[in-house]
């Protein structure tokens, strides 16, 4: 199992559109490698190496059933992206409170 990963290794990840689709598949249920690979019109050796990138990434966790391997969203993984991104995208809420703000100060009291 990964540990927590540094943003760059899974903004690397989610680069490719590829990945980004692999992880909607497996976003809310597990799926095996054979039924992720049936969405995909690539080899099942191109969607295996997609796979590896995106466990190396910390993003998906992969348990072995027999000879098959299930794949699932480490949804906790994205957190790093999550913490970065909140660096460079300010609260909206603060957002909305400063326009209201400046678009109708309030009222000074009189002392």
């Amino acid at each position: 199992m990964t540990t927590k990963q540094e943003p760059d290794a899974v903004l690397r990840a989610l680069a490719d559109p590829h990945r980004r689709q692999v992880l909607r598949l497996v976003q809310h249920r597990e799926l095996a490698a054979g039924e992720i690979a049936a969405g995909f019109t690539m080899t099942q050796q191109a969607v295996s190496q997609h796979l590896a990138v995106l466990k190396s990434a910390g993003l998906l966790h992969e348990r072995r059933e027999g000879t098959r391997r299930l794949y699932s969203l480490r949804p906790e993984s994205l957190e790093p992206v999550q913490s970065l991104l909140a660096e460079f995208w300010p609260d909206a809420l603060a957002r909305l409170k400063r326009a209201v703000e400046t678009a109708h100060p309030p009222e000074k009291r009189q002392p």
